[in-house]
């Protein structure tokens, strides 16, 4: 009888073994809008790898680029239902949840350089935002660098009374539409993955944005010209379903925010060289005409936009905007 338990125990033990490695992987469905040859494109590949990696197989990821899986209006609802785990939308996207903090983000320059961005975003306000999500279902986990944004159209933008009645693209964001309302322009909220087209067609005149995004979406082939601003940011929020993240197991949960913070260094290094490395390729295409600014033609577009501060206060807050000038200014001194 007890060589019959010990079989018994032996078989057991080899059947929940079996069972356990057989086990289904937790798999994370992680969509975006963008191109899988942008910093961000890129950066989700990492975490992917680095998540697969540190688990053991335990996690699978399932990356879908350029609003494969669902456009960019849709994705912020199926990550609440849980029909998709992880995005990476941009910081203005949380206005329409009623989080409209976040669109400080947008604010034409209120953040001057990367030293600045870097204190926000890795610092304790940028981690009181992220924690503004919760209350959505939402978990924050990182902010991932685009980098700065230019001006483009087809025809030369150098002084605020060029950008008069220029139709422009625009994410969706109140601050945006103030800006470009400011500069007497007509801005069109516009899906990401739907702008080249509407340039090439006239839908829209114009659009801003990164480097590297108006190289690997080709907009440089359809604008006569870009005016180099740095006027404004683009940046993400990595985020992820909170029920989801808050139910995995510790374990694993931490060997993902590991991941999660490799790709975050891998993004934003990755972010500074390839916006360098598009503008480079732009000028050698000579199919867009980059403008620099002379420091009054600089100025005077910062005094047209100055307005845009007191119509975002209202919804942002002041005393935020106070903190991120605050900020600015303690590392540019």
């Amino acid at each position: 009888m007890r060589t019959f338990a010990i079989a018994a125990s032996v078989a057991a033990l080899a059947l929940s073994l079996v069972g356990s490695a057989s086990a289904d992987p937790i798999i994370i469905k992680f969509s975006h809008v963008v191109a899988t040859d942008t910093p961000k494109g890129k950066a989700s590949e990492k975490f992917k790898e680095l998540a697969e990696k540190y688990t053991g197989g335990k996690v699978k990821v399932e990356v879908y680029p350029n609003s494969t899986l669902y456009k960019d209006k849709e994705e912020l609802e199926a990550l609440q239902l849980g029909s998709v785990q992880m995005l990476a939308p941009s910081n203005s996207k949380f206005g329409p949840l009623g989080i409209r903090e976040f669109e400080v983000f947008d604010l034409p320059y209120i953040l001057p350089d990367l030293k600045t961005l870097r204190k926000v975003t890795e610092g304790p306000l940028g981690a009181r935002l992220l924690k503004l999500l919760d209350s959505k279902g939402i978990a924050g986990l990182a902010y991932w660098d685009n980098g700065f944004k230019q001006m483009s159209a087809n025809k030369k933008l150098v002084t605020p009374a060029d950008y008069q009645g220029v139709k422009f693209r625009i994410q969706s964001s109140r601050v945006l539409q103030a800006q470009f309302k400011a500069l007497s322009s007509l801005p069109q909220v516009m899906a990401f993955s739907e702008v080249y087209q509407a340039l090439q067609t006239g839908v829209v005149d114009g659009q801003e944005n990164t480097w590297s995004n108006i190289y690997t979406q080709k907009m440089h082939e359809v604008q006569k010209y870009i005016t180099e601003t740095n006027h404004g940011y683009i940046g993400y929020v990595v985020i992820v379903n909170k029920k989801f993240w808050d139910d995995l197991p510790a374990d694993i949960r931490d060997q993902l925010a590991k991941a999660m913070k490799e790709a975050t260094d891998f993004n934003n290094t990755q972010s500074q060289k390839e916006n360098e490395d598009a503008l480079a390729e732009i000028k050698k295409s000579g199919k867009s005409e980059i403008i620099k600014l002379t420091p009054e033609q600089d100025e005077a577009l910062r005094k047209a936009m100055e307005p845009v501060y007191k119509d975002a206060a209202g919804r942002v807050g002041q005393p935020l905007i106070d903190e991120f000038q605050k900020e600015a200014k303690s590392t540019t001194n």
